[in-house]
Parts: structure tokens; sequence; C-alpha cells
């Protein structure tokens, strides 16, 4: 028990530190969040909408893009082979768009279809938007000032669930805010690691520098911020302007989808392993911080699964023998709970990161947190965020057996 306790420990200090980490960066620049900075400069935009069978919601998307309150060059749809709809509806706006470029190909996966349109592009900045997303009218004029530092390769913003209705949803939506907030902390420290696909900005010379997409990669949004960040470059988040997107509205295609990010979270931990820990931001906070929680996650479950089967073995065994002997099951002694540093350290940090949550959903412009009653957060913070564990170990298995599937 003692080298058990020792684990717990350390697991309880490594979440606690993160959590007043964020908590520090918070207090630190709470007067700027919401600050971005502004341009007199008007930059060439050409924005990207990948697209798979997006009938439901390319039209939405197209029309969200082209009501921005910023000029853009041109909207290029990359069709990636669908088998529905898609080039139809894209193609009955062409005439009321005249922007509006419909490429179809072959289906090779969306990094490649994004490597195409870079190569296609004619505006000094690419921005990519999912064709079931929805970028915010100022979203764009909130975005372009970031470019004027020569050293920064891409931003983004805050996502939220179009789709918030059942219980499912209003569960991403607490999760998508604190998401939101604490990359926009992480921004403090250089520490951005995703550029999320319902809208990233980029600079189109440093994609083509860097050699584009990897196409390989299961979640290329977070593969191309850490190759920006590992060439010496910055990520940047604006806290003031958002786009909205369709979230699945069922376990399992939720399921599917975070197995697939969490498995392209590991092969680019798997591309820059060798620097960890070295020189630059990427080596020295953003590689450590993602196999830090990767660990926490693996601890947090090896934890809980040996507590769960060492109490119901201890039952089974004392039932089974206390049956025999004649001697009773349940006693006073058995409904007395003793209390302990360790009992009181994981209640300590429960409450710890409720508060946090709750902290996030009330700064947050949404006001979210009076849309959400207290079954919403309590079942997040106690069953929603364990659903995580079998995620982790499916997409563990998967990546060591090599088992990359989109869908």
């Amino acid at each position: 028990m003692e080298i058990l306790s020792i684990i717990y420990l350390g697991f309880m200090f490594l979440s606690i530190y993160f959590l007043f980490l964020f908590l520090l960066l918070f207090i630190w620049n709470k007067k700027r969040l919401w600050d971005f900075p502004k341009t007199k400069k008007e930059y060439s935009i050409s924005v990207l909408v990948p697209a798979f069978n997006e009938e439901s919601t390319i039209k939405g998307t197209i029309e969200a893009v082209f009501d921005i309150e910023y000029p853009i060059r041109e909207l290029i749809v990359l069709n990636d082979g669908s088998t529905d709809d898609t080039q139809k509806i894209v193609e009955s706006l062409l005439k009321k768009y005249p922007k509006l470029k419909l490429v179809n190909k072959k289906n090779s996966g969306k990094g490649d279809s994004l490597n195409q349109g870079v190569e296609m592009a004619k505006g000094e900045l690419v921005v990519v938007v999912d064709a079931d997303s929805y970028p915010a009218k100022d979203s764009f004029k909130k975005l372009v000032g970031f470019f004027d530092d020569e050293k920064v390769g891409a931003a983004t913003c805050v996502f939220v669930p179009r789709n918030r209705n059942k219980f499912f949803e209003k569960l991403q939506v607490i999760e998508y805010n604190v998401i939101a907030f604490t990359r926009k902390l992480l921004g403090y420290v250089d520490g951005i690691y995703v550029t999320p696909g319902p809208l990233a900005m980029y600079r189109k010379s440093l994609l083509k520098e860097i050699g584009g997409f990897d196409t390989t990669n299961m979640t290329e949004d977070i593969e191309i911020a850490w190759h920006l960040i590992h060439a010496g470059y910055k990520v940047r988040m604006c806290l003031s302007t958002n786009a909205t997107t369709i979230v699945p509205d069922k376990v399992k295609p939720w399921y599917k989808q975070r197995i697939r990010w969490t498995v392209g979270g590991l092969q680019c931990i798997s591309k820059y392993k060798k620097s960890f820990l070295r020189k630059g931001m990427l080596g020295l906070f953003i590689l450590p911080f993602f196999v830090i929680q990767l660990f926490l996650g693996l601890l947090g479950l090896s934890l809980f699964v040996y507590l769960i089967t060492t109490r119901i073995l201890g039952d089974y065994i004392f039932a089974k023998y206390s049956i025999q002997i004649g001697t009773p099951l349940i006693t006073m002694n058995d409904l007395y709970i003793t209390p302990s540093f360790l009992n009181y350290l994981g209640l300590i940090l429960f409450i710890l990161g409720f508060t946090f949550t709750i902290l996030v959903l009330s700064i947050m412009k949404e006001k979210i947190l009076k849309k959400q009653n207290i079954f919403n957060l309590l079942f997040y913070s106690f069953v929603y965020l364990i659903m995580y564990a079998p995620i982790l170990i499916t997409a563990i298995y998967k990546f060591i057996k090599r088992n990359y599937q989109w869908r």
C-alpha cells in the first residue's frame, strides 16, 4: 500500500499542479483575455472548405463564409470524392457566389485535399473551415491582426457546438468552453498545440515552407500546429470571436471521433519525440504537457481499476467465508468510512476541478452557466470525463496496431 500511496500522491500532485498553472495564467492575464491586435492592413484571404459527404451542412457553411464582415479573394470547396449530393449543392451556389470555386477530386483524405487547396490558393492568408462549421461574422477581422507579427504562422478562435439541445450535446458545450478557455491561457506561454478544423487562419508562405499538412496524420490540425512551432513560428488564439460546429449527438459517433483525436495525438508524439525536453516550446512545454496528460490518464485509469478490482475481490472472499462460518456480512463498523489524507486530497482535487469548470463557464461571454443545471455539471465531472478512459485504451491499442481509420 505504500507504493500505491506514493503513486496516488504523484497523480494528485500533477493534477493539482496543472490546475493551479491555469489559475495563475488566468490571474496574470485576466485583464487582456478578450484583446486582439488590430491592423490597418487588408490581407488577401483564400478560404478552403474540405468536404466529404457534407450535403446536410455545406450550404450553410458557404453562406456563413460569404456573410463574414471581411473581404475574401476566393472560397474553394475541395470535394473529396463525396458520394452524396455535396457536389450538386455546391454547383447550385456557383452563380450566386462568383468567388466560389469547386474542385472535385478522388477521395484521398483531408490533409491531401488541403495541400491541393494551398497550392491553388491566391491569397496571402489561407483559412480552413470545416464543411459543418459556421464562422462568426467578425471572425476574420479579429484574427488577421495577429499576422502583423511575421513570426505568427497560424491563428484560431473559440469553437462551440451549434447543436446544443440534447443532453449529450449540452455536455459537449461545457467541454468545448473549458477547452477554449484553457487553450487561450496556454497561448500566454506559447503553448497552443492545435489549430482546429472549424476555423484556422494560416500564413500561406509558411505552410508551403514546411511542406503543408501531414497526409498520414489522423489529426492534421494538431500536427500542422506542432510543425509550425517546431519550425520556430507562433500560434495565436482570439477569445472574443468564435465559430460554431456540429457535434455528435450520440455516444457512438462521439466515441469514434475522440478515438481519432487521441490516435492523432499519439502520432504527433511519436513524430516529434526527438524534440522532447529540447530547445523550443514544442520540446520544452507542449510535448511534456501532452505526455503528462497521457500519463495522468493511464495512471488514473490504472488506480481506478486496481481499487475496484481489489474491493470486489475482497468483498467476494469476505462474503464467501463469512457465509461458511456463519458470521454477519455487514456490521455497523462496515458503514463507517475512515478518513485519510488521501481521501481528503481526492475530495479537494474534485472540488478544485469542479470550481474551475464553474469559473470558466461564468467567464465565457456565452454565459452558458445560466443554461446548465447542477445535474449537467455533476454528470460532466463524474461521468463524462471518465468516459475518456476506455477511449484512451482503445486509441493506444489502435496506435500500436497502426489501425488508422478516419471513421
